[in-house]
């Protein structure tokens, strides 16, 4: 059995945040970079503009987007470490406040009927799964709504199937338009409950740009669906142009045979993530 003091994972958080505010991922910048060669004209303007956005703020160390979003915080907890210290969410929530206060990060969270704001961006959504070993992994996601608001939950029926699942990816993404700031990368969850589906759309987004699903068939979802909604031709902020989506990943768990719930995570261009293990 392992100890491991929360202060650490305060700490841990901080870090995570403060960078994931400055800096898109690496596959992310990447897919952004393949997209502006396969535009011209108004997109390829919007492209540019996103590019020299990135530049600067990773030169200046400012928030990439005004939006630094709401807190996600994913924990792997080995099941041979012992946590010693404030309790893990109160140790996750002070490194949230900590990082949004040296940052100069926004802070968005609010009450939802009062709007009400907290002053510190907590508390922060934390997911938590037990897995093997004496380490702690920690992946923050910085979530803007621009995008989130633009999310869906189908309870499909099964009959629907395969084809069903597509067309709701390309609906929600045709319903949203310019409004989650394409190109996007969309996470969807297949299968599970009403709940745990969405967590699955979010888990999705934390893989990188074009890194397919290891299932043949699900990986060729993900194909199909990335190839209709490029084919909307919403483009890149709204403008027109090849791209809308970098990309489309697919997670998917056992569900009941009466029911095919299908989420779909919208996520803008600028994927923010940072993981870090505490051994």
């Amino acid at each position: 059995m392992k100890i491991i003091q929360t202060e650490r994972i305060t700490d841990c958080v901080c870090s995570l945040a403060l960078r994931a505010g400055m800096t898109m991922t690496p596959d992310c910048l990447a897919a952004l970079q393949t997209a502006r060669r396969k535009e011209a004209g108004a997109a390829a303007f919007a492209l540019d503009t996103i590019l020299e956005n990135e530049a600067i703020a990773r030169r200046e160390h400012m928030p990439l987007c005004q939006d630094t979003g709401m807190a996600v915080v994913l924990i792997e907890l080995g099941n041979e470490v012992y946590l010693e210290g404030t309790p893990l969410k109160e140790a996750v929530d002070e490194g949230v406040r900590r990082a949004y206060r040296r940052g100069n990060f926004r802070k968005s969270i609010c009450d939802p009927l009062t709007r009400q704001n907290t002053g510190d961006n907590t508390p922060a959504h934390l997911h938590i799964d037990i897995v093997a070993g004496d380490t702690v992994r920690v992946t923050f996601l910085p979530k803007g709504f621009g995008s989130e608001n633009m999310s869906r939950l189908y309870m499909l029926t099964p009959a629907e199937g395969r084809e069903g699942i597509i067309q709701s990816v390309v609906e929600t993404v045709r319903l949203a338009g310019s409004r989650p700031c394409p190109p996007v990368h969309i996470g969807v969850g297949i299968g599970g409950s009403f709940d745990s589906c969405a967590l699955l759309a979010k888990r999705a987004l934390l893989r990188g740009v074009g890194c397919n699903h290891p299932r043949a068939d699900v990986a060729e979802i993900e194909r199909e669906c990335l190839a209709r909604v490029n084919a909307l031709g919403i483009g890149p902020q709204g403008f027109g142009g090849n791209v809308t989506a970098l990309g489309v990943s697919c997670e998917i768990a056992p569900t009941h045979i009466a029911g095919l719930p299908v989420a779909v995570n919208i996520q803008c261009h600028c994927i923010r993530c940072e993981r870090e293990v505490i051994a």
